[in-house]
């Protein structure tokens, strides 16, 4: 299911979900100003593939900033919507990304706890006792090194704004092109952060879903 519109492509499609990848400088959702997005491509795929007449119903169950790529799982149908939200509430639904960070990681496996307050179109590392801020713990294992920089697999325990991108900037190790966080390293075009991974119960079958996408910044 591939089409090379903007290079998206369409993962998987039944009646209930539908997971497409997402590439970088995409916006998953449209915005106020009619933008280009993932949701708005997928939505056009489905008219087109299944020949529906009037509104697609599709809704992105998880969002990637605009410049993250990677897998996105979209609900067809509002019964699909409802299970998956609850199953995402109960962090059911597993999400691995990839990362290249700047620097060397001390450590091969390691834990980032943090309490990040939503800013202006950033996250904020704050304390426990600020207002409005909210605790952000991920997981991470170290893949392999490169001469300025470290790839890493991480694990979300909580899904905060830009948790990813605040956390490893906080320990001095932004993601790589993340201007916005600190980064010297990449072309500022795209940062290295890919959604590589998801893994869920199929909101109707109860089947186990899980979909791979390698991510583009790391070398085959």
């Amino acid at each position: 299911m591939k089409s090379s519109d903007n290079e998206i492509e369409i993962i998987f499609c039944d009646n209930h979900i539908l997971v497409a990848n997402k590439p970088c400088g995409l916006l998953t959702q449209p915005d106020e100003i009619g933008s280009d997005s993932l949701e708005a491509f997928a939505k056009a795929w489905v008219k087109r593939e299944f020949k529906k007449p009037g509104n697609v119903f599709l809704h992105a169950i998880h969002r990637l900033d605009k410049p993250v790529s990677g897998l996105v799982l979209f609900a067809r149908t509002s019964k699909a919507l409802s299970r998956l939200n609850e199953l995402s509430r109960l962090m059911g639904i597993q999400r691995t990304y990839v990362a290249e960070v700047e620097g060397i990681l001390p450590q091969k496996v390691g834990k980032l706890d943090h309490y990040l307050i939503h800013g202006e179109h950033r996250a904020l590392i704050g304390n426990k006792s600020d207002r409005d801020a909210k605790h952000a713990r991920l997981y991470f294992q170290v893949k392999h090194f490169a001469e300025h920089s470290t790839f890493v697999d991480i694990d979300l325990e909580t899904g905060r704004y830009h948790q990813i991108r605040a956390q490893f900037s906080a320990i001095g190790h932004p993601v790589v092109g993340d201007r916005r966080y600190g980064s010297r390293l990449g072309d500022g075009q795209s940062i290295h952060l890919h959604c590589a991974e998801l893994q869920f119960s199929h909101p109707v079958t109860q089947e186990i879903q899980h979909f791979t996408s390698p991510a583009p910044f790391v070398s085959k």
